[in-house]
């Protein structure tokens, strides 16, 4: 089925074994960094993902990916962000467990949750 391979044959493969062994490591570290940072993205007047899983001590990114301004609030922490434009970002770091509801300042009916486990 398949003849012998020419030197160029082999070098191929050893770079694309190279090349997969690589992008293996890149997906692993990939979901270890994820897992001491979270992020949320606002588009189209929707907060995703939600709920948003998180351990306690994880910072929290929420990104306007929208073309007008958002906010986030969180009555449950006392916590306000400023007006995001677009493009813009606020992070807070979740200190305690516990399920936080959060909406929109400016667009009430926008709303998410974070989940913070020990």
């Amino acid at each position: 089925m398949y003849g012998p391979l020419e030197p160029s044959g082999i070098a191929r493969r050893q770079l694309l074994r190279r090349a997969l062994g690589g992008s293996a490591l890149v997906v692993i570290l990939g979901k270890v960094a994820h897992a001491a940072e979270a992020e949320i993205v606002i588009d189209n007047f929707t907060f995703a993902p939600t709920p948003l899983k998180v351990k306690v001590g994880t910072p929290v990114t929420w990104i306007n990916h929208d073309d007008i301004p958002h906010s986030i609030v969180c009555p449950g922490l006392r916590m306000k962000s400023h007006p995001l434009d677009t493009e813009e970002s606020f992070a807070y770091k979740f200190e305690q467990t516990g399920t936080y509801e959060y909406i929109c300042g400016l667009h009430p009916h926008m709303h998410g949750q974070v989940v913070v486990e020990a």
